[in-house]
């Protein structure tokens, strides 16, 4: 089941995860969120453990980011 968050704004979003190829050649997992539950660029998936997910207020754009 993939974790979902509802933003400031009252709009639900989906976590999704994508595997990419960083130019130098390095594998990176990427995670995004998206309006609907199943993206074709991506994977549903759960948040990552030690991870917390902000919203930027003026827009309420959803980011995950790593807890300190």
């Amino acid at each position: 089941m993939a974790y979902e968050h509802t933003n400031s704004k009252g709009v639900k979003y989906y976590l999704h995860k994508q595997d990419v190829v960083l130019r130098g050649g390095k594998p990176q997992t990427i995670y995004f969120f998206a309006k609907v539950a199943k993206n074709a660029k991506g994977i549903p998936t759960d948040l990552p453990a030690g991870s917390v997910v902000k919203e930027n207020p003026r827009n309420g754009f959803l980011t995950v980011s790593k807890k300190k």
